[in-house]
């Protein structure tokens, strides 16, 4: 990426936190304004097709708060 404007921007170390993610945000709006100029990862595109599959077989299924935190470890685990 060839970056015309500095990064941080001028001023922007001085924002507090609160304002400095309040301006990320405001960014990230105007970025997705136009929800044609921002591609989807593949990686999104395939947990949607698993989600959509898994409903599509199991209907309105959910898990325990403990058996989603048991798989959640064990994929951070795997990498």
């Amino acid at each position: 990426m060839s970056s015309k404007v500095p990064i941080p921007p001028p001023g922007f170390d001085e924002l507090s936190t609160d304002d400095q993610i309040e301006y990320i945000q405001d960014l990230w709006d105007h970025i997705t304004s136009d929800p044609k100029g921002v591609s989807i990862p593949d990686w999104h595109k395939e947990i949607l097709e698993e989600r959509l599959t898994r409903y599509s077989r199991n209907g309105m299924e959910g898990t325990t708060w403990e058996e989603f935190e048991k798989e959640l470890i064990e994929q951070l685990i795997k990498g």
